[in-house]
């Protein structure tokens, strides 16, 4: 008698899920989800980078330049990171999740800093956690980096082997 539920996977072995869906379901949602992430990235390096380009060279009376320089900061975050999500390299996976990572911390941490020192801080994208973009800089990185740690994404990039077809796995040795 198996020990296989109906979905297909079994408690010894929680590598063996198979959520309904075959590999191909979940590579064309990983590349719908890659494609859905390189093209909002440009854009909000565009609104962001237009912005920062405006605060600094454009705009009369500006006194602290610390916003606008870390809206410009957070605009090469974003081009940097759509490099990632557009070429299926190891190199561009490692550099997507180094720069994904800090865009968390410093979204984190400066947008805590602008509910304790507002006037320091002032407007730049990460204030209040990305309240001006929609939350957009908050959630962002933290979906793009879900996305590239998937499985299948990682497969993609070469990261993870892919599974063979031949070898049985765990819980059908059993």
């Amino acid at each position: 008698m198996s020990n296989e539920n109906p979905i297909g996977n079994t408690a010894d072995n929680p590598e063996n899920v198979n959520f309904g869906g075959d590999d191909s379901t979940y590579s064309s949602l990983a590349r719908t989800s890659g494609a859905i992430l390189a093209v909002s990235y440009p854009l909000l390096a565009l609104s962001t980078g237009v912005r920062a380009l405006y605060q600094l060279f454009f705009k009369a009376g500006v006194t602290n330049y610390l916003a606008p320089s870390m809206s410009g900061v957070a605009a090469l975050f974003y081009l940097t990171a759509t490099i990632g999500f557009s070429y299926r390299r190891k190199w561009a996976w490692r550099l997507s999740v180094a720069v994904l990572g800090l865009e968390t911390l410093l979204t984190l941490l400066v947008g805590t800093l602008s509910y304790l020192y507002p006037d320091v801080i002032g407007h730049t994208v990460w204030r209040h956690f990305g309240a001006d973009y929609g939350y957009f800089p908050l959630f962002q990185p933290i979906l793009g980096l879900v996305w590239l740690f998937w499985p299948v994404t990682m497969r993609m990039y070469g990261i993870m082997e892919s599974k063979a077809k031949d070898t049985p796995t765990f819980a059908e040795q059993s």
